[in-house]
């Protein structure tokens, strides 16, 4: 059972977004905790939003006054409506909203059926309900959950290839910060890398880059971390996403302590990827080859050229131990130079040799982008209505871009679009 927690200064876009799927017959109202209820079970957001108003307007120094939490089993678990009712109802009393209102709504228009719980985050009192180790706490809560209710562990999940997989960002599908998301939060927790340079090789694969940003700030130097989506060609397509729109894990100062953990890297690793780099430079007869041979055995390339079309960098990404090496960290006789002139020589007697056996027969270029073979880790990449009547609340409605679900993000993302679409058609 995975809990995500996001928090915003709207609660009636948390409602929207909820009530749409009801409306939609994708979901239903499972429960509701000190809430004003109907005689016939059937809402608007209205009547939802009043059970609210009290706490609301108690307020006086909370910005943040919502909170949408999404729990979703994994897929494989079966839970009951009564469950579901029980699990909502335990996770939110002990994370210490137990008498406060809120409403638990079942999603069901995906394959993973899940509940979403919408509160708000100040008492009858106006006073905020204190978030100290909230995480901390929901993931135990979530523990105890599984236990009880014997559902799949969430670190069994994470844990295993056969559940977890990176998608590649995709610029024409949209909702472009969502997709960045999916990677940057959770490559750490899987790969090691020693600097920024082989963090980029890595995020490269998901068409992904990460740059390094300082500016003077009232005579203090502040720096930080923007994040763009890339083109196939790997050019810059999207506009730059700040790091803290991705959580700690994806900013600056959590990869720095990430860079430095990596650099502790045991002897029998690092063996390990150089044997098979050795294998690949003795048996194969030119860089498309050895890159071939490499994919195969679990490990992606990732070559840097200039404009003269000079190697300057290589990137080795072992997928079999989760280290991303520059060719130099393995050793001298895997730098960048020694490429440069291997590939060149090799390359060179490949089209010799090619040329005197076949003089009429031109040989085919390889145009296609190295990132775009990986390991079977990352098969996928191989192949690679009318709710809201009143278009000026819609700022109002959404919850600022604070959500950390992306089915939520995906939602906003596609408002807002429809907005944009309706001042086009009006002028």
């Amino acid at each position: 059972m995975i809990a995500k927690i996001g928090r915003g200064s709207k609660i009636y876009g948390a409602l929207v977004y909820n009530h749409s799927k009801v409306l939609q017959n994708n979901g239903q109202i499972l429960y509701m905790n000190n809430m004003l209820e109907t005689t016939d079970g059937n809402y608007t957001i209205g009547q939802l939003l009043a059970s609210f108003i009290p706490n609301l307007a108690a307020n006086k120094k909370t910005e943040k006054t919502a909170i949408h939490i999404s729990m979703n089993p994994d897929p494989h678990d079966i839970v009951s409506d009564e469950d579901f009712i029980q699990i909502a109802y335990e996770y939110m009393t002990k994370l210490g909203y137990g008498e406060q209102p809120f409403v638990v709504f079942k999603h069901n228009d995906i394959d993973r059926t899940h509940i979403h719980i919408v509160s708000t985050t100040v008492d009858k009192n106006g006073i905020k309900i204190s978030d100290v180790f909230e995480k901390k706490r929901s993931m135990e809560i979530c523990r105890h959950i599984e236990k009880t209710y014997n559902l799949t562990p969430a670190n069994e999940k994470i844990s295993s290839d056969e559940h977890f997989t990176f998608v590649p960002v995709d610029y024409n599908k949209g909702n472009v910060k969502s997709q960045i998301a999916s990677v940057v939060r959770y490559l750490p927790d899987y790969y090691n890398f020693q600097n920024l340079g082989s963090y980029n090789a890595l995020l490269s694969l998901f068409n992904i880059t990460a740059e390094h940003i300082k500016k003077d700030f009232k005579g203090e130097i502040k720096e930080g971390l923007v994040y763009f989506a890339l083109d196939g060609d790997g050019n810059k397509i999207s506009n730059p996403f700040k790091a803290s729109m991705f959580g700690k894990q994806a900013g600056l100062t959590a990869l720095r302590s990430t860079f430095e953990k990596s650099k502790e890297v045991l002897t029998e690793i690092k063996v390990k990827t150089s044997d098979i780099i050795s294998k690949a430079l003795t048996i194969t007869s030119n860089e498309k080859v050895f890159t071939e041979y490499l994919i195969s055995h679990g490990i992606n390339t990732v070559i840097r050229r200039n404009e003269q079309g000079r190697l300057y960098g290589i990137t080795f990404i072992d997928h079999n131990t989760g280290h991303v090496f520059n060719g130099s960290h393995l050793g001298k006789q895997f730098s960048a130079n020694v490429f440069h002139k291997l590939f060149l020589d090799k390359n060179a007697n490949e089209n010799l040799t090619n040329e005197l056996l076949a003089p009429k027969k031109t040989p085919m270029s390889d145009t296609k982008p190295q990132k775009e073979d990986l390991h079977p880790l990352f098969d996928f990449m191989l192949n690679s209505g009318n709710i809201i009547s009143d278009w000026g609340l819609l700022d109002a409605l959404l919850l600022g871009g604070t959500s950390e679900d992306p089915e939520e993000e995906l939602f906003e993302f596609n408002m807002k679009k429809k907005k944009r679409k309706i001042r086009q058609n009006k002028n």
